[in-house]
């Protein structure tokens, strides 16, 4: 052998330098979506805590982008901002939301193989859970806003838990239903990958 053959290669890696114009509006499109679908759907939803689903679009954000923590903290931020335009108990989503963005993100970096064939199911799997994180920073915060005093409504824990675990699972399959398409559509190979 060579001696250039026996030489390390070096891998040069890209270091990004934050989200692009393309990022930002994809981000700023899939809130919105959310924010309708949220609107809508939730309207049959007559009382208490209600299925969001601008969840679901900062998840699919998060796994379309791939961005820095920071960056996916302020996506997390911006999705409390536009939930706080809809009828419920004011700023919690200002909490939770940024909570989910963040778990979305960490999950992102577990290089877990989970496909059937050419599916990815890691969007299935991460969406659910980072959609429990959020559902269950919201109910404990609501709930010790409650106990200290504040003036909140709550619901049995059990119909909250239905919520969110319904909310969950719905998120899951728009995720699901959704990454693939949009991601080949913006030109990007369809990988479940850890974060670069």
């Amino acid at each position: 052998m060579s001696q250039e053959t026996m030489q390390k290669r070096t891998i040069q890696s890209k270091s990004r330098k934050g989200m692009s114009v393309t990022d930002i509006l994809l981000v700023g499109v899939l809130l919105a979506a959310g924010a309708v679908l949220k609107l809508f759907v939730g309207a049959f939803f007559t009382a208490g805590m209600k299925p969001n689903f601008i969840i679901a679009m900062y998840c699919l954000a998060i796994l379309l982008i791939r961005p820095r923590l920071s960056e996916a903290l302020i996506i997390g931020i911006l999705a409390g901002i536009v939930s706080q335009f809809f009828p419920g108990t004011p700023y919690l989503n200002l909490i939770s939301e940024p909570i989910g963005a963040v778990v979305m993100y960490l999950l992102m970096l577990i290089p877990l193989k989970l496909d059937i064939g050419k599916i990815p199911l890691k969007p299935v799997f991460a969406t659910f859970i980072a959609t429990l994180s959020s559902g269950f920073s919201f109910l404990g915060v609501l709930y010790l806003l409650f106990y200290a005093g504040a003036e909140v409504s709550t619901m049995p824990v059990a119909v909250f838990l239905g919520i969110i675990l319904g909310t969950a699972a719905i998120n899951a399959i728009i995720v699901e239903v959704l990454y693939v398409p949009i991601k080949l559509a913006l030109g990007r190979k369809a990988t479940n990958d850890p974060v670069q």
